[in-house]
């Protein structure tokens, strides 16, 4: 079996144990090179002495594809039913329903010796059992590929489209809005690495195009068009390898982000542009251990006087700690710039942190636990916003082409400030069953 289709197979267990398609949203100009990508190289920056519980290869239990030609079909749809006790993520008047989820999937994957191409469409239609106003339909299609260069050097790209629906849980959801607001998310992005011995060189580029519909509220239409946008970032990267275990990392990031409208159209102009250097180490400690840390400075300046510049401490982590090879325990964490949506306010610091346990307890029972903390501060407002959540999944693989899922989820956002400068406080519980078909 090819070394691509092995690759697959690993990730085509990790989506069952998800159990739900959620899209990935933008690519953020703060965003980096992944553990993945990292782990594509070979030698000194190889970590892959662990495979997490997620990761790890179930031959009786992932799908097979089918064969159309030199390339794998993966067809797969999941149905989740859940209990939502606040689907308008409201404070004190709280409104309940069942919620339907039906999410196809089908990917189209070389089982190539070398280089890789994937192709992708996704879907969920999502439906609300007394609320029909909150139905929607979202979707995304795409491609992916690399080429390999040389065993130490290779080009990744990707293309991506989608239309989605924002979740009224989101800090940028429409205050008084009568539906969720929904937009569409044209993505691309080119990377390449070189290793030189105990030298790795990486660059990126990626941009990310969005477009907001307009809502309905009880007084007329609210105009989103204000965050209409074109995100772009570019980075370098250098990794120096101390030891095979061990790489020390400077990168560089840069970041542009140009709003379709601009004064007068508009209270205040959101053009900004952006810079973000970090120093750290990628490693992986004995069977124990494995990660990578980056501390350093952020900034990012607007283009409009009147809107306040920001700079200050940044950084991201993501630790693997295998106390055993049937858990896994991860830890991620953040600060970051991000655009606010706030008619008055263009930006906040997202602070960021979150633990996830995962165990095997059978090789066909997977369990998960997570609990995640986050503080929104609003630049040049009052407001901050305090976020809590956390959640309990199992999944039962039946065989290669069924699983079965349920799982709780809970999320709380509390917000301070002058009553103008508020945002919209909620305390969320959601229960969820779903089965997954996959070949």
């Amino acid at each position: 079996m090819s070394s691509d289709r092995k690759l697959l197979m690993a990730g085509a267990a990790a989506v069952l144990f998800a159990g739900a398609f959620h899209p990935a949203l933008a690519a953020d100009g703060n965003a980096s090179i992944s553990l993945d990508d990292q782990a594509t190289a070979q030698s000194n920056f190889a970590r892959d002495r662990n495979v997490s519980v997620t990761a790890r290869p179930r031959p009786d239990y992932q799908a097979a594809g089918i064969r159309t030609g030199s390339f794998l079909l993966f067809p797969k749809l999941t149905t989740t039913v859940e209990s939502n006790d606040n689907i308008f993520a409201q404070k004190s008047t709280t409104t309940s329903d069942t919620v339907w989820h039906v999410q196809p999937d089908v990917t189209l994957s070389s089982d190539w010796n070398r280089h890789a191409l994937s192709l992708f469409a996704r879907g969920s239609l999502n439906r609300y059992s007394k609320h029909d106003s909150e139905n929607t339909d979202d979707y995304s299609l795409g491609a992916n590929g690399r080429i390999d260069v040389a065993r130490d050097s290779a080009i990744n790209g990707g293309v991506s489209y989608g239309r989605y629906t924002e979740p009224r849980t989101s800090p940028d959801s429409a205050t008084g809005a009568n539906e969720a607001t929904r937009y569409d998310l044209t993505s691309g992005n080119i990377s390449a690495f070189k290793e030189f011995n105990r030298l790795k060189l990486t660059g990126r580029f990626g941009a990310d195009k969005y477009n907001y519909d307009d809502v309905a509220s009880k007084t007329g239409k609210i105009d989103q068009d204000y965050r209409d946008r074109v995100e772009s970032a570019i980075s370098g990267r250098a990794d120096y390898a101390v030891s095979p275990d061990t790489a020390l990392f400077i990168e560089v990031i840069g970041n542009r982000r140009d709003y379709r409208l601009d004064k007068p159209a508009v209270s205040l102009t959101r053009d900004s542009e952006g810079v973000n250097v970090f120093g750290g180490a990628n490693f992986e400690l004995s069977a124990l251990l494995r990660g990578e840390i980056g501390l350093g400075y952020m900034k990012q300046d607007y283009k409009d006087s009147t809107v306040k510049d920001v700079d200050g401490f940044g950084a991201r982590a993501q630790v693997e700690w295998f106390p055993s090879e049937l858990t896994t325990v991860t830890v991620v964490g953040s600060r970051s710039i991000k655009d606010s949506a706030a008619l008055k306010v263009a930006s906040y610091i997202a602070n960021t942190a979150s633990i996830r346990v995962d165990h095997e307890l059978l090789r066909n029972v997977l369990l998960s636990a997570n609990i995640g903390t986050g503080k929104d501060e609003y630049q040049g407002s009052t407001r901050e916003d305090k976020v809590t959540s956390a959640g309990l999944r199992g999944t039962y693989l039946v065989n290669r082409n069924v699983g079965l899922t349920a799982g709780y989820a809970y999320e709380k956002r509390t917000t301070s400030g002058l009553v103008a400068d508020r945002g919209a406080a909620y305390e969320v519980n959601k229960v969820s069953a779903g089965l997954t078909l996959q070949f």
